[in-house]
């Protein structure tokens, strides 16, 4: 499951942190510090969602 949460996380963890980053930008807040945080906050937030996934697609394949 580790490596398939790997894989998942590529995928997941650019899109939440693109998300984030347009978040940043459409509320205005176009400073490099407000881009930086809203692409961590993608970043962390991926880790649990790529877990979930993962736990999913192994338990619907079992």
């Amino acid at each position: 499951m580790t490596r398939l949460m790997l894989m998942l996380f590529a995928i997941v963890g650019t899109t939440l942190m693109g998300i984030g980053v347009v978040i940043a930008l459409t509320a205005g807040t176009g400073g490099a510090q407000h881009i930086v945080l809203g692409a961590g906050a993608g970043f962390v937030l991926a880790v649990p969602v790529s877990w979930l996934i993962a736990r999913q697609i192994t338990r619907s394949i079992s």
